[in-house]
C-alpha cells in the first residue's frame, strides 16, 4: 500500500479566477452548479473507496443549508508541503490545480481528474469547514469568503491546520455552506443527491452510502444505499419493471492494459436498447470507445456463437449489431488511467486503448458463458430473440420504403397539417406541436411566420414504450412528426438533418395535455434521444390564470403565483383558462409564443439511469409499481389542473 503523503501534492495554479468565472468550473450557478460542488467532494471521497481505502460515505444536508461529506479513508495530508510552506490540507484547499491525482502512486483511478474540486469548492462557499482524521489523532482547519472595499475574498483560511485532539477515527469530513452571493438557489435537491449516491453504490460494490437530511425540522429523513451485487444489481434495478428473458444478468469482468473492465447486461422482452457507461465512476452519457468496444464484441461474440450452434448457415448473412442488442440493458464501468474526454462535459470517452481493450475482454469471457450448458436456455433465448428481431427490422425497412413510395415521406403526411415557416436557417427556426385542430388554429394565426412552424396533433400519440419500429411508422400522428423533424429515427437519426433548433411541446395545462407530453416525451426519448441530449426539446408554459383591472392584463402560471398577483388587488376579474383553444391568438403569441415574454423549459436528461428507470415504471405494461408511484408522489391535494400528476424530486 502506498501512504498517501503530502510529497504526493502537486501545484499547478493559484485560485484567483474561479469566483470571477465560476461557469468554467462548474458548468452554471443554477442547480446544476450547486450540487456540482457537492460531487466534487463527493468525488474526492469515492476516490479513496475505488482504491481500497475507504468502505463508508456519508452526506448530510445541515439544518442551516450546510453539506457535510464524511469518509473513512486514509484522510487529506496534514503534513507540510515541501514548496509552500503549508499543511496539505491547506493546500487542496486553496491551491487550483493542487490534489493527488497527477501521481498514480497515490490512486490508480481517479474520477477527480483535474485537482480544481476542493479549492473551486473553497472558493465558492461562504465557509469551508476541514477536519482530518489520521494517526490516531484529529485535526482541523475553518477557510471564510469575505467582502471588503477590495473586493471579495474567496477560501481565506482562519487559521493553520490545528491539531485538536485524539481519535479513533480515521478519514475526511468537510462541511461547506454554498455562497448565495454566487448561486441562484444554495437548496440542494433532496433526490438529485439520493440518485447519484445510489448509482456510486452500484458502481462501488460493498461501499455504504449514506444520505441524511435534516433541514425540515422534526422530519429528518435518511437513505442507506448499499449493494453487494454491485453493477449486476444495477442492472435489475433498472430492469425491475420489464420482463428479464433470464433472471440473472451476465457478469463479465477483466484486465487487459491496465484497463478494468466490468460489464453487466440482461434482455428484457422489450425493444429498446439501454447502454449505460462509467469510466471512474464518472456518467459518459454520450458514449464513447468502451461503448463501441463493447457493441462491436458483441456483435462478433454471438454471430460466431449463432454459427457454432447452426442457427446461422454459411450462406446465411450475419445479423445486424442492433438485433442482439434488441431489448438489452448493459451497464459498462471502466476503471482507467489517464481518462481524455472529448468536450468540457467529461460526457464521452476519447481514449482509443479503452476499445480494444473492452473487446478483449468480451472476446475471452462472453463464450465460455454462453457455452456451458448450465447456460443453455440463457443463450437459445438471446440468439432466438436476435434472430426474431432481425426479422422485424426487415419488416420495419420495408414499411419505411413503402412510407416512402407512398409519400416520398416529404410533404405527402403533413398535407393540412404542418404549417410551416418562411425562414430556411434550422438555427433560428422553431417547431410547436399542439393539441387539437382548436389550439392549432389560434397557434397558426398567432406566431411569427418568419421563423415558427406548427404541427396539430389530431388523433392520440402512440405510446412507443414496448413498441417495435413498424408499429411506431404506423401511428399517422408520429408519422407526420418524423417527416416535420427530418432527422429519422433510431439507427438512422442523424441530428445535422434537424429542421428547427428549437422542438416545443405545447399542451393544455391538464390531465389530458400532461399524458400528451408524457407520450411525445417517450417518444423523443426512445427514437430521437439525440434531441433532448442536445437541448432542442423544450415544453411550452401557457399560463393557467388571466388576472385583468382595467386595461391592464397579468398572466399567472399557477396558483403561487396567482395568490402573490392578487393579494391586496382588488376589483379584477379571473379568467382561468382550461386549454389553449380558450386564448385568442394574440394572447397565445402574447403569453406563450413570443421569445420576449414567454417560458420554456428545456428537457434534460440529468441522470440517465434515474430516467430511463422512470419511463420505463410509468409508461411500461407493469401497472402495480406505477400504481405505488402515484400514490407516493402524486399531489391529490392540489385543486388546480395539476392535480394527479405525479411530481419527480429528480
Amino acid at each position: 500500500m502506498h501512504d498517501y503523503t503530502v510529497s504526493d501534492i502537486k501545484v499547478m495554479e493559484g485560485l484567483e479566477a474561479v469566483r470571477v468565472r465560476p461557469g468554467m468550473y462548474i458548468g452554471s450557478t443554477g442547480l446544476r452548479g450547486l450540487h456540482h460542488l457537492l460531487w466534487e467532494i463527493v468525488d474526492n471521497s469515492v476516490d479513496e473507496a475505488a482504491n481500497g481505502f475507504a468502505d463508508t460515505i456519508s452526506v448530510t444536508l445541515e439544518r442551516d443549508g450546510s453539506v457535510t461529506v464524511e469518509d473513512n479513508g486514509r484522510g487529506i495530508p496534514v503534513g507540510i508541503h515541501e514548496k509552500l510552506g503549508v499543511s496539505g490540507v491547506e493546500v487542496v484547499f486553496t491551491q487550483l490545480h493542487a490534489g493527488g491525482k497527477f501521481v498514480n502512486d497515490s490512486y490508480s483511478y481517479s474520477g477527480g481528474l483535474h485537482g480544481v474540486g476542493a479549492s473551486v469548492v473553497n472558493a465558492l462557499s461562504e465557509w469551508v469547514k476541514v477536519e482530518v482524521a489520521t494517526g490516531g489523532r484529529l485535526y482541523a482547519m475553518s477557510f471564510r469568503s469575505y467582502e471588503d472595499k477590495d473586493g471579495i475574498h474567496s477560501g481565506i483560511p482562519e487559521g493553520p491546520l490545528a491539531e485538536i485532539g485524539r481519535t479513533r477515527r480515521q478519514g475526511t469530513k468537510v462541511t461547506f455552506m454554498p455562497d448565495i452571493r454566487v448561486f441562484e438557489t444554495v437548496e440542494m435537491n433532496f433526490g438529485t443527491i439520493a440518485n447519484r449516491l445510489r448509482e456510486l453504490a452500484y458502481l462501488n460494490r460493498g461501499v455504504r452510502f449514506r444520505l441524511t437530511d435534516l433541514r425540515e425540522r422534526g422530519n429528518a429523513k435518511e437513505l442507506e444505499y448499499h449493494f453487494e451485487g454491485g453493477i449486476c444489481d444495477f442492472v435489475k434495478y433498472l430492469n425491475s419493471d420489464k420482463v428479464p428473458l433470464y433472471p440473472e444478468p451476465i457478469y463479465i469482468s477483466g484486465k487487459k492494459d491496465n484497463i478494468v473492465v466490468e460489464i453487466a447486461m440482461q434482455h428484457s422482452d422489450g425493444y429498446s436498447e439501454n447502454v449505460f457507461s462509467y469510466v471512474n465512476n464518472i456518467p459518459t452519457t454520450e458514449g464513447g470507445t468502451h461503448e463501441t468496444g463493447f457493441r462491436a464484441a458483441l456483435t462478433k461474440v454471438m454471430n460466431d456463437y449463432c454459427r457454432r450452434i447452426g442457427l446461422l448457415k454459411d450462406k446465411d448473412a450475419s445479423l445486424s449489431g442492433e438485433d442482439f442488442r434488441e431489448g438489452l440493458t448493459a451497464v459498462i464501468s471502466l476503471k482507467m488511467q489517464n481518462i481524455q474526454f472529448e468536450g468540457q462535459t467529461k460526457t464521452k470517452l476519447g481514449n482509443t486503448e479503452a476499445r480494444p481493450a473492452v473487446e478483449w475482454v468480451m472476446g475471452d469471457k462472453l463464450p465460455p458463458i454462453l457455452e456451458d450448458l448450465k447456460n443453455a436456455e440463457l443463450s437459445a433465448m438471446i440468439a432466438d430473440k436476435a434472430v426474431k428481431a432481425a426479422k422485424a427490422r426487415e419488416a420495419a425497412r420495408k414499411a419505411k420504403s413503402m412510407a416512402r413510395e407512398k409519400s416520398k415521406l416529404e410533404n405527402a403526411p403533413l398535407v393540412g397539417k404542418l404549417s410551416s415557416c418562411t425562414g430556411r436557417d434550422p438555427k433560428m427556426n422553431e417547431l410547436f406541436i399542439v393539441e387539437g385542430d382548436s389550439a392549432g388554429g389560434s397557434a397558426k394565426q398567432g406566431r411569427d411566420r418568419r421563423f415558427q412552424a406548427i404541427l396539430p396533433l389530431r388523433g392520440k400519440v402512440l405510446n412507443v414504450e414496448k413498441k417495435r419500429l413498424e408499429q411506431v411508422l404506423e401511428n399517422e400522428e408520429l408519422r407526420s412528426l418524423i417527416t416535420a423533424l427530418g432527422t429519422g429515427i433510431g439507427e438512422d437519426f442523424n441530428i445535422d438533418n434537424l429542421k428547427y433548433d428549437k422542438v416545443v411541446i405545447l399542451s393544455d395545462a391538464d390531465q389530458d395535455g400532461g399524458h400528451i407530453r408524457a407520450l411525445l416525451l417517450t417518444f423523443f426519448y426512445r427514437y430521437t434521444k439525440g434531441l433532448i441530449t442536445d437541448g432542442h426539446v423544450y415544453i411550452g408554459q401557457p399560463p393557467l390564470y388571466k388576472v385583468q383591472k382595467g386595461d391592464t392584463a397579468i398572466y399567472c402560471q399557477d396558483d403561487k403565483e396567482l395568490e402573490k398577483v392578487t393579494k391586496g388587488l382588488k376589483g379584477y376579474t379571473l379568467q382561468r383558462y382550461k386549454g389553449l383553444g380558450e386564448m385568442n391568438p394574440e394572447q397565445l403569441w402574447e403569453t406563450t409564443m413570443d421569445p420576449r415574454n414567454r417560458t420554456l423549459v428545456r428537457v434534460s436528461i440529468e441522470d440517465a439511469a434515474t430516467v430511463e428507470h422512470l419511463v420505463t415504471l410509468l409508461m411500461g405494461d407493469k401497472v402495480a409499481p406505477r400504481k405505488e408511484y402515484i400514490q407516493e408522489f402524486a399531489d391529490f391535494n392540489k385543486h388546480d389542473s395539476f392535480a394527479g400528476k405525479a411530481k419527480l424530486d429528480s
